[in-house]
């Protein structure tokens, strides 16, 4: 079992989420403990997802979920149908090519202090990743406040249709509370219950 976490536009690897993520799975018991990726994806759309599927060919692609949070969230989508595979997304972002255009210009990472262009042709590669409808909802796990800020969540409550969705009133884009979601996000992903039962009430 394998579970990489895929960050949102101007986020990186040591963003809160990611970092919440990866501590749960370390605590699990070693036997039920997937591998767990939590890359820094390159500001490029098609060397950022170069990246994520070297990981993926790299090892068992049978057993693959995709987590991603906003923009890392339409990535997840793609790798998704790509490889079968499940995606958890969080507040995810389905036309980034669009609701990035008021960012046109100078941009500067601040998790990782990159500075860099963002251009027309980051939207171009974005578009090439694009998923029209998805193949297999039941292999989606959708999270969603209705206080994002950032993206209307009933469009991906739409476009998800027929997936697993909770749609938690109020909250932010950043996902208020992500912590309280990691037991669900790990049995989806096919981690024993009773280990995950156990990490959450840290029974022995």
């Amino acid at each position: 079992m394998r579970i990489a976490y895929l960050h949102g536009f101007n986020s990186g690897a040591a963003s809160i989420k990611g970092r919440q993520l990866g501590d749960a799975i370390a605590a699990l018991p070693e036997a039920a403990r997937p591998e767990y990726y939590l890359p820094q994806l390159a500001h490029r759309p098609a060397q950022a997802m170069r990246m994520v599927r070297r990981w993926a060919d790299a090892g068992d692609r049978d057993r693959l979920t995709f987590v991603g949070s906003s923009l890392g969230g339409f990535y997840a989508t793609h790798l998704a149908e790509t490889y079968g595979a499940k995606a958890v997304l969080i507040n995810p972002a389905l036309h980034p090519d669009r609701d990035l255009a008021p960012y046109l210009g100078a941009q500067r990472n601040p998790y990782t202090g990159e500075a860099y262009e963002l251009t027309a042709e980051h939207f171009a590669e974005l578009s090439a990743f694009k998923v029209a409808r998805i193949a297999r909802p039941q292999h989606y796990l959708l999270l969603v406040q209705t206080g994002d800020e950032v993206l209307d969540y009933r469009v991906a409550v739409a476009f998800y249709a027929g997936a697993w969705q909770f749609v938690r009133g109020g909250g932010d884009h950043a996902f208020h509370d992500f912590a309280a979601q990691l037991p669900v996000i790990l049995r989806f992903a096919g981690v024993d219950p009773a280990a995950v039962e156990r990490q959450r009430t840290g029974a022995a």
